[in-house]
């Protein structure tokens, strides 16, 4: 009898534990906060970008860290999924991700005649991974991202975009993408470069030197692709880029993509060819059209070719840059 009792003590002592246990677990979940989430909304402003803001209606926090380089968020959105945030600034949503990433990889993809080493520098959310692998010729894919608190937070909130970490052709490199490239020649056939905005970790992507390691790195012909800013807020910026690039590389060409989640809804992608006679705006390679609406949501051969023709204030200040 006693031991019964006991029995049932212990059971009923341990039951109650758990069922409290479960309680504050589910109440410290609760309980995250950021300092950008105010009443229920997310607000992104920047000096990039001054005098306008991003705001997106929170339904849940689900992540919150201090990593070694920049703060990571991560928030379930009532509209747009679960959104990626880095030093307060919008990286990837689940909603708009993929006009972005298709973009940054499919354009360089095909406008080389057979891209079969490829590195992507940043990125890691693991998008454009998911992206290059699409590719069948591709032998062999390295990403070098310099924060794996992006990498680890990415796998478990954006699983559809971090699905490419999982590929047998993908080998990660935590590290900075700069000191990668130092001793890297004639290696890549294309470089992918989906960095941040050019403050904190990200500055030394949007530099001279840093394009011309790339360009060592490229074998004959190759192409690199990287992330050029916004067309309504960054034309000094753009201007800047393309003027030191246009002296490293004999083909250079600004394109951009839609996405309603970065400032203005615009986001430009920069494409340099090795190669003199390279025509960047034309794809070199296409899928068959029953296989491209399979594969992509956002890219085609057509929105390749349209993504070049810039409206007349950005084309003639970038004209200026030549």
């Amino acid at each position: 009898m006693f031991w019964k009792s006991s029995a049932f003590s212990y059971f009923h002592f341990f039951s109650t534990f758990t069922i409290h246990l479960s309680t504050f677990k589910f109440i410290m979940a609760e309980t995250l906060t950021h300092p950008l989430v105010k009443d229920g909304w997310f607000k992104e402003t920047g000096t990039l970008w001054p005098g306008q803001a991003m705001t997106l209606e929170v339904k849940e926090i689900l992540h919150v860290e201090k990593s070694l380089y920049q703060d990571v968020l991560v928030f379930q959105s009532t509209s747009y999924g679960n959104v990626l945030v880095l030093d307060g600034v919008i990286q990837a949503t689940e909603r708009d991700e993929f006009s972005y990433q298709e973009m940054m990889t499919h354009v360089p993809m095909n406008a080389h005649p057979y891209p079969r080493k490829v590195l992507v520098i940043g990125g890691g959310d693991g998008g454009v991974l998911r992206e290059v692998v699409k590719h069948e010729g591709v032998e062999e894919v390295t990403l070098c991202e310099i924060d794996e608190a992006v990498i680890r937070a990415s796998k478990k909130f954006l699983p559809s975009m971090a699905a490419g970490f999982e590929h047998p052709k993908v080998k990660i490199h935590i590290g900075d993408g700069f000191a990668f490239l130092e001793d890297k020649v004639d290696s890549f056939d294309v470089i992918i470069t989906d960095s941040s905005d050019p403050v904190g970790p990200a500055a030394s992507l949007f530099q001279a030197k840093f394009f011309e390691l790339m360009k060592n790195a490229l074998h004959a012909g190759g192409i690199i692709c990287t992330q050029c800013e916004c067309i309504w807020l960054h034309l000094p910026i753009i201007k800047e880029v393309m003027g030191f690039s246009r002296g490293l590389f004999p083909t250079v060409e600004y394109g951009y993509t839609t996405i309603p989640t970065y400032p203005c809804g615009q986001i430009g992608l920069m494409v340099c060819s090795k190669d003199p006679n390279a025509n960047i705006k034309e794809p070199l390679r296409q899928w068959p059209k029953e296989q491209e609406t399979k594969l992509c949501r956002y890219y085609n051969s057509d929105v390749h070719k349209a993504c070049f023709v810039l409206p007349q204030f950005a084309k003639a200040a970038l004209e200026e840059s030549k």
